[in-house]
């Protein structure tokens, strides 16, 4: 379980920090108390996240290219950070078909300048690189992956994810291998939800728009399975795993983070879920194509995390769409974003936090789950 106290005074250098992720990542460690330094192109959306929750008043921030090396290392020197959490990436399946040379640049020479800038920086204790679940090579089947797993990708997504994977892996062995080297770490997931992304060619989001358009979503693959989970759940594994990496270096290795079985579900059923959720004028159509090549089936065994991280996912598949229709839903209302967001996460919170803050989540969403419940 994440210990809050422990990122108390913290200081901490978030790359991605803009984005959807980056984002829920940013107001959770100002929660507990760290200093966050973030490195990321400008917000593109004046309705993300990170606009909308007024983010940017919280933290220091350099809005700048990770492709950048003599920018990012300038940034990070002067945060003198104690942990690096690199977030920024191309992290979308479809554009990197549009944009290979660009995914590729951002996503794997990315990880080299993060890592490279930090290993000339003795203040830096750890470094965590987010890939994704998509690293694996996919060969259809239905088992789950395990870390040790063999890594490769067909599209230039998965394969640039798997490529940052081996970077990580070679730079670790390389340059921090010594006693008292920055400890390096990779965290997997993949498929994540929850409010403020507004970014095409991602399920929920794409339902989202849809739904406040008042059009039918077009969903490519209806049948396809994927691991889906709340962003705060993987993220919070992040952050103990960055915990365990700071007091034992057995920890610098790749870990999955995904959710519970029950959640690894259908595109249509979360479709479903989402209709039901949302109410009148959601509704779905199939577009058969023709599309770029996705994986059918893909799921994580994140049994090492929940063994030896003691972390699980907080919030079940339903708990977790009904938090993000109730964001989208207050969005359409003109409600205060800011407050939405915060009152979010100190739901997810709940027992985690040392001195008992509110479990508060509105009404709506409270009654949104319980009709998909009571289906």
């Amino acid at each position: 379980m994440t210990d809050p106290a422990f990122w108390r005074g913290k200081k901490v250098f978030l790359t991605g920090h803009t984005g959807f992720k980056g984002a829920w990542a940013s107001l959770l460690l100002r929660r507990f108390g760290a200093s966050v330094y973030g490195y990321a192109l400008p917000p593109t959306d004046p309705s993300s996240l990170f606009v909308a929750a007024g983010i940017a008043a919280d933290i220091k921030q350099c809005l700048a290219d990770i492709r950048d090396l003599g920018r990012l290392s300038a940034a990070m020197s002067e945060a003198q950070p104690d942990v690096i959490i690199h977030m920024a990436a191309q992290a979308l399946v479809r554009p990197s078909y549009a944009e290979p040379v660009g995914t590729f640049a951002t996503n794997v020479m990315g990880t080299v300048h993060v890592l490279e800038a930090a290993r000339h920086l003795p203040c830096v204790k750890a470094v965590l690189i987010v890939t994704s679940d998509k690293c694996y090579e996919n060969d259809g089947g239905q088992a789950a992956f395990r870390e040790s797993d063999r890594l490769g990708g067909n599209d230039p997504y998965s394969n640039s994810k798997a490529c940052a994977e081996l970077v990580t892996y070679s730079y670790r062995r390389s340059f921090f291998a010594e006693n008292g080297a920055a400890r390096i770490a990779s965290a997997r997931a993949g498929n994540v939800f929850g409010g403020g992304d507004w970014a095409r060619d991602r399920l929920v989001p794409d339902a989202m728009q849809a739904f406040l358009d008042h059009q039918p979503l077009r969903i490519r693959n209806p049948n396809s399975v994927r691991p889906w989970q709340h962003a705060l759940d993987p993220i919070l594994g992040y952050l103990t795993l960055v915990e365990r990496l700071m007091a034992d270096a057995s920890f610098a290795d790749g870990w999955n983070f995904g959710p519970n079985a029950d959640s690894e579900q259908p595109v249509r059923n979360v479709v479903e879920h989402l209709q039901t959720m949302w109410g009148d004028g959601a509704d779905w159509i199939s577009d058969d194509g023709p599309h770029p090549h996705e994986a059918a089936f893909l799921r994580l065994d994140c049994e090492r995390a929940r063994s030896q991280l003691n972390w699980t996912p907080r919030l079940d598949l339903v708990q977790g769409l009904g938090l993000t229709v109730d964001w989208y839903k207050a969005f359409q209302r003109g409600q205060d974003l800011r407050q939405i967001s915060l009152e979010q996460l100190e739901f997810v919170l709940g027992d985690v936090v040392a001195n008992g803050a509110s479990q508060s989540v509105s009404e709506q969403t409270r009654g949104q789950v319980a009709a998909v419940n009571a289906k």
